[in-house]
Parts: structure tokens; C-alpha cells; sequence
């Protein structure tokens, strides 16, 4: 056997999906107004539907699952409306 090193080429690798993707700057994880209220009412809409699911009530359920896209319709209201990450409502304005 040979004691010689093997080294993966560079040019040899396939190019993947994601390696364009600029990593410099913090993805900021949805912290926003937006972003809480959205996954709060859509919490609060998965436990509705869940309860209801467990006592088989199928209106609740639906009820439920209408919850889930208000919440959904919220988080993109609030996040056009500028309270989404970067947003204009969000800018420090230096006080």
C-alpha cells in the first residue's frame, strides 16, 4: 500500500445549490413583529384544530385551520406594512 496523501480536487466537486449564496450576513431568523405574530396566532389556530380533532368536532377543526391562514394573512399584512425584518417601522432612528 502507498503512504501518499489523496486530495480532493476543487474542480472535481460538483457545484451545489446553495454555493452562490452570499453568507456574510445574519439571516436575522424572522425576529421581527411580523414574524411572532404570525407564528403565535398560527399556534394558537394548530391547537384549536387539535383539540378539536381529538373530539372529533369538524366545524372547530375547520375553525382551526381558518386560524392558521389569518395568522399566515398577519405575518404577510404586517411584513408588507413594514414590520417584517429590515422594515421600515423597524429602522433605529437614532434616539
Amino acid at each position: 500500500m502507498s503512504k501518499a496523501t489523496v486530495s480532493a480536487s476543487t474542480s472535481a466537486a460538483p457545484k451545489g445549490v446553495y454555493d452562490d449564496v452570499d453568507h456574510s450576513e445574519a439571516p436575522g431568523h424572522g425576529n421581527s413583529p411580523a414574524a411572532w405574530t404570525c407564528v403565535i396566532v398560527m399556534l394558537v389556530g394548530a391547537l384549536v384544530a387539535s383539540i378539536a380533532f381529538v373530539i372529533a368536532n369538524t366545524p372547530i377543526f375547520v375553525a382551526g385551520a381558518a386560524i392558521m391562514v389569518i395568522g399566515l394573512l398577519a405575518g404577510w399584512a404586517m411584513r408588507k406594512a413594514g414590520y417584517g425584518v429590515g422594515g421600515s417601522k423597524l429602522k433605529n432612528s437614532g434616539h
